[in-house]
């Protein structure tokens, strides 16, 4: 499945490790070094610097989001039940006898 993350991008949701709250970036400096380190690499994607409120790690991306980490958890969760329902679209249930 896939999440809509912000802009005209969307991700596959199999491949997020982590949606963090962009305010708390800084605060480590573990995760501040990591971002330090895959921005030299080229590896990060900025949405909307002004408007950055959650970044999502990716298996090989880092991504800037304008979305909080509340939407996208809902986003990601929607997809998720979407996923488990039933699919009736072949089934013939609805065809006229």
């Amino acid at each position: 499945m896939f999440i809509h993350i912000g802009g005209d991008d969307i991700i596959e949701s199999k491949n997020v490790i982590a949606m963090i709250d962009y305010q708390y970036i800084s605060s480590s400096t573990i995760n501040d070094e990591m971002v330090n380190n895959q921005q030299k690499a080229n590896n990060v994607t900025t949405l909307d610097e002004e408007e950055t409120k959650s970044i999502i790690i990716t298996n090989d991306h880092i991504y800037y989001s304008p979305l909080s980490v509340l939407t996208l958890k809902k986003r990601a969760s929607m997809l998720s039940t979407i996923s488990k329902l039933d699919d009736y679209s072949n089934d013939d249930m609805f065809e006229e006898t």
